[in-house]
């Protein structure tokens, strides 16, 4: 006992150990980079730095120089052309006074709302005429002021040597006034009609020479403006040496840098790898004290003590900043890292998002609902949710916002399964017996659901056997056939054989024929009702909008199936844009059914169908074009007729009705319906009016 004792004592030590150089890593990360802004006032980006002239500081040094003077020619100008207002923004003064003239709709009397735009804003310039001036004032003060800050700022200057001028406004500290005065310094900057000219060469290769270039959009060539700037030896030497020694602190500094953060990674992912483990090979994680507290306590608290991290610092005098981070960091870093070795613990464990606060208390929620949903009545349960709402969230009052969450969203659940009840009940009423009310999970509104769904299903076995009845109905009028003459000349002379007929088998036999011929001539008057019922204009019309391009198309689709079984390889040549016609969709698309069911019938197999759809002006046109498998000699006003077939073996089990119901549809339509025969090339056109709007 004793001996794992001290293994045990000896690990926690050493995680101790540890953890006192895993903060004392991290604090000499953060005083290192204290010491190179204090010492350097730069960064570490010096260190991969070739020279002086490929450095940052380099272009810095002439940025603020040569911004300057092109600020000064190419926008100040001087003193006289600023107070003229010839450098104001117009944006900026169109928004004051844009502010001005709200000021004047909302508080000025003058303001008219029964006047004009024009006339209210010509009476705002009289009425604001102080305030606008004012504010332009104001403007071309700011400008002054900016003017004069640049100007300081320039004669602060000391060691380079520049020239600006546009022409007529000069900004010198030099009697230097040629460029090739400039150009005789080791190191310049020459920028002329928009050119740029820098000595050394080595300032081209600069990555940071770029910068320069925007300066280069405030000169105006056409007013001769340039801007010379010259480095003296001097000068150079003495901000070479500057640069030198920023570089050699941010070497070091990089240097100590890379080892603390080596030094910490390794310490911090020992720490990560052995916390919570009394051993490599115990694979249990063993919780501490410090972790009762919650995860998302325990961010607040990580949060709050970067900021007071930050508050600390930032108080601090820039100076001695060096002398009070380590203590400042020390302090805070070491809680810290107990906090995030805490969570360290929970993620090993499993629990991260478990030990929340927010998980914990909507777990306990959905608990306490669950099991006051699951007990009881209806009643019962709406009495324990009144009751124990308001108990929960004085409980929970420092969660309000998420307890009124979690309490909205159960709500919004409950009202959702009724509103999909509610629906599908009114779905149903209205017909749609076939709509299954879909409410998940468990309680009352699911048993509801479940019932109602069950009450469906009678309800379907009922309509499926009318609806089995009505397909019947409609497979027999497909099948009329277009030859009433021949059921009615059977009639009549079986009729007249069974008259003289003795024979009892034939007698039998002779009625069964009668019987069948009489149900055909039945089927066949039905389908002449229907006939005479569209020719007499009897049925209602609808006339509306309809895209003829997409009804084709659609209907097509829906014929897919027939299509395949018939052998016949359908084209459609129709325009890219929707077409629009003037027509009864219904009685349309019955139109271009009975067309289609004739070329079913009479085409040749193994053909093509050809569907073109064409705007020949005030008409939509529709045509249909097949080949006949049948000899047509007949022509296309005798095919028009009722009862005629192109069929003349009366093989076929086509009625002879089809084109002759599709004609007086179309016309019903204020339409047309023209056959064409042309050998046994078969046209069916149809003629539409084009709605005002053809196209879109």
């Amino acid at each position: 006992m004793d001996i794992k004792w001290k293994k045990y004592s000896h690990s926690i030590m050493t995680k101790a150990i540890v953890f006192i150089l895993m903060v004392t890593c991290f604090t000499g990360i953060v005083k290192n980079f204290a010491d190179v802004e204090i010492e350097s006032d730069g960064e570490f980006g010096t260190v991969f730095e070739e020279d002086y002239y490929h450095s940052e500081a380099y272009i810095r040094e002439s940025e603020k120089i040569v911004v300057g003077l092109t600020r000064l020619i190419g926008e100040f100008k001087n003193e006289e052309h600023i107070l003229n207002g010839g450098t104001i923004n117009e944006e900026e003064l169109r928004a004051e006074e844009d502010n001005l003239y709200s000021d004047f709709q909302v508080h000025s009397r003058d303001y008219n709302p029964n006047a004009s735009e024009d006339e209210n804003y010509k009476k705002f310039k009289e009425v604001y005429a102080d305030k606008l001036s004012a504010a332009r004032n104001k403007l071309i003060r700011n400008e002054l002021k900016e003017f004069h800050v640049i100007l300081q700022n320039l004669a602060k200057v000391e060691g380079p040597l520049y020239y600006a001028s546009d022409g007529e406004n000069v900004y010198s500290n030099t009697s230097m006034k040629e460029n090739q005065q400039f150009k005789s310094y080791p190191s310049y900057m020459i920028f002329e009609e928009y050119k740029r000219e820098v000595y050394p060469e080595e300032v081209n290769e600069n990555e940071y020479l770029p910068w320069m270039d925007e300066i280069l959009d405030g000169l105006d060539p056409s007013s001769n403006a340039v801007v010379y700037v010259a480095f003296p030896e001097e000068f150079l030497n003495q901000k070479i040496q500057e640069w030198k020694q920023d570089k050699a602190i941010a070497e070091k500094g990089l240097s100590r840098l890379l080892a603390f953060l080596t030094a910490f990674i390794l310490t911090f992912g020992y720490l990560a790898v052995v916390i919570g483990r009394k051993s490599f090979t115990d694979r249990e994680v063993h919780l501490q004290s410090i972790d009762k507290l919650y995860i998302d306590l325990n961010l607040l608290l990580c949060i709050g003590l970067m900021t007071l991290w930050v508050g600390l610092m930032d108080g601090v005098n820039f100076q001695n900043i060096d002398k009070i981070v380590i203590p400042i960091t020390l302090l805070i870093a070491a809680p810290g890292f107990v906090l995030v070795l805490s969570m360290v613990r929970h993620l090993k464990n499993r629990t991260f998002f478990k030990h929340t606060l927010i998980f914990t208390v909507i777990y306990q929620i959905i608990k306490f609902i669950k099991n006051v949903y699951d007990s009881g009545s209806v009643g019962v349960k709406t009495v324990l949710i009144v009751i124990g709402y308001p108990l929960l969230v004085a409980a929970t009052f420092f969660i309000f916002p998420v307890t009124i969450g979690f309490a909205a969203w159960f709500a919004f659940k409950r009202v959702k399964a009724f509103t999909a009840i509610q629906e599908g009940v009114e779905k149903i009423k209205d017909g749609d017996i076939q709509h299954n009310i879909l409410v998940g999970g468990k309680g009352e509104f699911a048993r509801l659901a479940s019932n109602i769904n069950s009450i469906t299903d009678g309800l379907n076995k009922a309509v499926e056997s009318e609806l089995k009845s009505e397909r019947l109905k409609t497979e027999l009028i497909t099948n009329v056939s277009h030859d009433i003459r021949t059921p009615l000349t059977s009639i009549i002379t079986y009729v007249d054989l069974l008259k003289t007929e003795e024979d009892p088998l034939k007698a039998k036999e002779y009625i069964e024929v009668l019987d069948q011929k009489s149900q055909r001539l039945k089927v066949l008057t039905d389908d002449l009702f229907e006939a005479a019922k569209a020719s007499s204009g009897s049925i209602p019309v609808q006339l509306e909008r309809i895209d003829i391009v997409s009804l084709v198309t659609q209907g097509l689709g829906e014929l897919n199936d027939k299509i395949e079984d018939s052998d016949l390889d359908f084209k459609l040549n129709a325009p890219k844009d929707k077409v629009f016609v003037t027509a009864d969709g219904k009685l349309l698309w019955r139109s271009i059914e009975n067309v289609l069911s004739n070329i079913f019938k009479y085409a040749l197999k193994g053909s093509r169908v050809y569907i073109d759809i064409e705007d020949i002006g005030h008409e939509i046109q529709l045509t249909f074009k097949n080949i006949s498998a049948y000899e047509l000699n007949i022509s296309a006003d005798e095919l028009m007729e009722r009862f005629k077939r192109g069929d003349e073996s009366r093989t076929s089990q086509g009625s002879g009705l089809g084109l002759s119901i599709a004609r007086s549809l179309i016309d019903n339509q204020k339409g047309k319906f023209i056959i064409q025969v042309d050998g046994d090339l078969f046209k069916s056109i149809i003629l539409m009016p084009k709605h005002r709007n053809g196209h879109e």
